[in-house]
Protein backbone atom coordinates (compact mmCIF):
# COMPACT_ATOMS: atom_id res chain seq x y z
CA UNK A 1 0.00 0.00 0.00
CA UNK A 2 1.44 3.39 -0.97
CA UNK A 3 2.16 6.14 1.49
CA UNK A 4 0.25 9.33 0.79
CA UNK A 5 2.18 12.58 0.37
CA UNK A 6 -0.59 14.42 2.19
CA UNK A 7 -0.91 11.90 5.04
CA UNK A 8 2.28 9.84 5.08
CA UNK A 9 1.06 6.76 6.86
CA UNK A 10 -0.70 3.59 5.76
CA UNK A 11 -4.42 4.03 5.23
CA UNK A 12 -5.25 0.99 7.40
CA UNK A 13 -2.93 2.18 10.17
CA UNK A 14 -1.09 -1.15 10.39
CA UNK A 15 2.28 -0.22 8.92
CA UNK A 16 4.74 2.09 10.68
CA UNK A 17 5.18 5.69 9.66
CA UNK A 18 7.88 6.24 7.06
CA UNK A 19 10.05 9.14 8.37
CA UNK A 20 11.36 9.93 4.89
CA UNK A 21 7.81 10.23 3.54
CA UNK A 22 6.88 12.49 6.46
CA UNK A 23 9.83 14.78 5.80
CA UNK A 24 9.17 14.88 2.08
CA UNK A 25 5.48 15.67 2.55
CA UNK A 26 6.27 18.59 4.85
CA UNK A 27 9.05 19.98 2.68
CA UNK A 28 6.93 19.61 -0.43
CA UNK A 29 4.47 22.12 0.99
CA UNK A 30 7.25 24.69 1.07
CA UNK A 31 8.38 23.73 -2.42
CA UNK A 32 4.86 24.16 -3.79
CA UNK A 33 3.42 26.93 -1.62
CA UNK A 34 6.29 28.61 0.21
CA UNK A 35 7.09 31.18 -2.46
CA UNK A 36 4.09 33.28 -1.44
CA UNK A 37 4.93 36.54 0.32
CA UNK A 38 1.88 36.51 2.64
CA UNK A 39 1.81 39.70 4.76
CA UNK A 40 5.56 40.22 5.09
CA UNK A 41 8.41 41.40 2.84
CA UNK A 42 9.79 37.85 2.60
CA UNK A 43 8.22 34.61 1.45
CA UNK A 44 7.02 31.86 3.74
CA UNK A 45 10.06 29.76 2.89
CA UNK A 46 12.52 32.62 3.39
CA UNK A 47 10.93 33.37 6.75
CA UNK A 48 11.07 29.73 7.83
CA UNK A 49 14.72 29.37 6.83
CA UNK A 50 15.79 32.60 8.50
CA UNK A 51 14.02 31.59 11.69
CA UNK A 52 15.70 28.18 11.71
CA UNK A 53 19.08 29.79 11.02
CA UNK A 54 18.66 32.13 14.00
CA UNK A 55 17.79 29.15 16.21
CA UNK A 56 20.88 27.28 15.02
CA UNK A 57 23.08 30.33 15.57
CA UNK A 58 21.77 30.56 19.14
CA UNK A 59 22.72 26.93 19.80
CA UNK A 60 19.13 25.77 20.15
CA UNK A 61 18.44 22.03 20.38
CA UNK A 62 17.42 20.28 17.18
CA UNK A 63 13.78 20.10 18.26
CA UNK A 64 13.63 23.88 18.62
CA UNK A 65 15.39 24.38 15.28
CA UNK A 66 12.66 22.27 13.65
CA UNK A 67 9.95 24.16 15.55
CA UNK A 68 11.47 27.40 14.27
CA UNK A 69 11.53 26.08 10.72
CA UNK A 70 7.93 24.85 10.79
CA UNK A 71 6.20 27.29 13.16
CA UNK A 72 4.14 28.91 10.39
CA UNK A 73 3.31 25.69 8.54
CA UNK A 74 -0.33 26.34 9.39
CA UNK A 75 -0.42 29.07 6.75
CA UNK A 76 0.43 26.43 4.15
CA UNK A 77 -2.30 24.08 5.38
CA UNK A 78 -5.12 26.54 4.86
CA UNK A 79 -7.65 25.74 2.16
CA UNK A 80 -9.25 29.20 2.24
CA UNK A 81 -6.56 31.72 1.24
CA UNK A 82 -9.15 34.41 0.42
CA UNK A 83 -10.63 34.52 3.92
CA UNK A 84 -10.57 38.00 5.43
CA UNK A 85 -7.57 38.86 7.59
CA UNK A 86 -9.75 40.48 10.26
CA UNK A 87 -10.21 37.21 12.12
CA UNK A 88 -7.72 34.92 13.79
CA UNK A 89 -7.15 31.82 11.68
CA UNK A 90 -5.25 30.09 14.51
CA UNK A 91 -2.47 29.01 12.16
CA UNK A 92 -0.32 28.03 15.15
CA UNK A 93 -2.91 25.51 16.36
CA UNK A 94 -3.30 24.07 12.87
CA UNK A 95 0.46 23.62 12.52
CA UNK A 96 0.88 22.06 15.96
CA UNK A 97 -2.00 19.62 15.40
CA UNK A 98 -0.63 18.59 12.01
CA UNK A 99 2.92 18.13 13.27
CA UNK A 100 1.80 16.22 16.38
CA UNK A 101 1.17 13.21 14.14
CA UNK A 102 4.95 12.74 13.84
CA UNK A 103 6.79 14.98 16.33
CA UNK A 104 6.78 15.23 20.11
CA UNK A 105 6.00 18.26 22.26
CA UNK A 106 9.56 19.57 22.10
CA UNK A 107 8.64 20.53 18.53
CA UNK A 108 4.90 21.09 18.71
CA UNK A 109 4.63 23.06 21.97
CA UNK A 110 6.72 26.08 20.85
CA UNK A 111 4.81 26.04 17.56
CA UNK A 112 1.46 26.01 19.37
CA UNK A 113 2.51 28.83 21.71
CA UNK A 114 4.39 31.20 19.41
CA UNK A 115 1.39 33.51 18.93
CA UNK A 116 0.65 33.51 22.64
CA UNK A 117 4.33 34.34 23.18
CA UNK A 118 3.88 37.51 21.13
CA UNK A 119 0.96 38.57 23.30
CA UNK A 120 3.02 37.70 26.38
CA UNK A 121 6.05 39.73 25.28
CA UNK A 122 3.86 42.73 24.49
CA UNK A 123 2.69 42.59 28.10
CA UNK A 124 6.02 42.07 29.89
CA UNK A 125 8.57 43.85 27.67
CA UNK A 126 7.97 47.55 27.21
CA UNK A 127 10.28 47.71 24.19
CA UNK A 128 9.05 44.60 22.41
CA UNK A 129 6.04 46.02 20.55
CA UNK A 130 8.28 48.49 18.72
CA UNK A 131 10.16 45.57 17.13
CA UNK A 132 7.07 44.09 15.48
CA UNK A 133 6.55 44.33 11.73
CA UNK A 134 3.43 46.17 10.52
CA UNK A 135 1.82 42.85 9.61
CA UNK A 136 2.54 41.45 13.06
CA UNK A 137 1.08 44.53 14.71
CA UNK A 138 -2.07 44.11 12.64
CA UNK A 139 -2.38 40.42 13.47
CA UNK A 140 -1.88 41.14 17.18
CA UNK A 141 -5.18 42.97 17.22
CA UNK A 142 -7.15 39.99 15.90
CA UNK A 143 -5.19 37.58 18.10
CA UNK A 144 -6.41 39.29 21.25
CA UNK A 145 -3.81 41.97 21.96
CA UNK A 146 -1.31 42.00 24.84
CA UNK A 147 -2.00 39.64 27.72
CA UNK A 148 -3.64 40.79 30.93
CA UNK A 149 -1.81 40.05 34.20
CA UNK A 150 -3.73 36.81 34.78
CA UNK A 151 -2.91 35.63 31.27
CA UNK A 152 0.78 36.36 31.84
CA UNK A 153 0.72 34.16 34.94
CA UNK A 154 -1.14 31.40 33.14
CA UNK A 155 1.31 31.49 30.24
CA UNK A 156 4.31 31.23 32.57
CA UNK A 157 2.72 28.14 34.15
CA UNK A 158 2.74 26.29 30.83
CA UNK A 159 5.40 23.74 30.04
CA UNK A 160 7.78 24.93 27.35
CA UNK A 161 6.79 28.59 27.49
CA UNK A 162 10.44 29.72 27.52
CA UNK A 163 11.13 27.94 24.23
CA UNK A 164 8.04 29.56 22.75
CA UNK A 165 9.40 32.98 23.74
CA UNK A 166 12.78 32.19 22.18
CA UNK A 167 11.04 31.07 18.98
CA UNK A 168 8.92 34.22 19.00
CA UNK A 169 11.94 36.50 19.12
CA UNK A 170 13.57 34.65 16.21
CA UNK A 171 10.25 34.78 14.38
CA UNK A 172 10.22 38.58 14.66
CA UNK A 173 13.79 38.88 13.41
CA UNK A 174 13.38 36.46 10.49
CA UNK A 175 11.94 38.96 8.03
CA UNK A 176 15.00 40.45 6.34
CA UNK A 177 15.21 40.75 2.57
CA UNK A 178 18.30 39.22 0.94
CA UNK A 179 19.53 37.11 3.86
CA UNK A 180 21.44 34.01 2.73
CA UNK A 181 20.38 30.77 4.37
CA UNK A 182 20.47 27.05 3.79
CA UNK A 183 17.83 25.60 1.47
CA UNK A 184 14.63 24.00 2.69
CA UNK A 185 15.89 20.60 1.51
CA UNK A 186 18.94 20.92 3.75
CA UNK A 187 16.65 20.21 6.71
CA UNK A 188 15.34 16.92 5.33
CA UNK A 189 17.70 14.69 7.31
CA UNK A 190 16.98 16.55 10.54
CA UNK A 191 13.24 16.05 10.10
CA UNK A 192 13.80 12.37 9.35
CA UNK A 193 15.98 11.97 12.45
CA UNK A 194 13.41 13.54 14.78
CA UNK A 195 10.55 11.42 13.42
CA UNK A 196 12.71 8.30 13.75
CA UNK A 197 13.60 9.29 17.30
CA UNK A 198 9.93 9.46 18.25
CA UNK A 199 9.26 6.03 16.73
CA UNK A 200 12.00 4.30 18.71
Amino acid sequence: MAISAEHPHQADGTAPVDPVAVAEAILDRYRRLGSERYDEVVTQTQHALQCAALAERAGAPESLVVASLLHDLGHLLEDRPDEPRDRDRRHEAAAAAHLSQWFDEAVTRPVALHVAAKRYLCAVDADYAATLSPASVASLAVQGGPFEDAQVEAFEALGGWQDAVRLRRWDDQAKEVGVRTRSIDDYRDLLVDLVQGLLR
